[in-house]
């Protein structure tokens, strides 16, 4: 069985996203644009107090292309 993933905010995808070298591109509304350097990029949705569902968190970490174990060590 493959780990669950964590159930987080936006802000807190963004805060782990940020360790791994990306950074906020531009906001357009509650959406967060972050890219990284070597050319990765994903939208996060940031709505207070809002956990972001497991299918939206798969797909931001599949346009990071950042394994699920990976990104878990990050929101430590």
């Amino acid at each position: 069985m493959m780990a669950k993933i964590a159930r987080l905010t936006g802000q807190e995808v963004i805060a782990a996203l940020k360790k791994a070298g990306f950074d906020v591109l531009r906001v357009k509304g509650s959406h967060h644009f972050l890219g990284h350097t070597d050319g990765r990029r994903t939208v996060v949705p940031v709505h207070r107090g809002e956990i972001i569902g497991p299918g939206l968190m798969l797909k931001i970490l599949r346009d990071c292309e950042i394994e699920r174990d990976e990104f878990m060590k990050l929101t430590k």
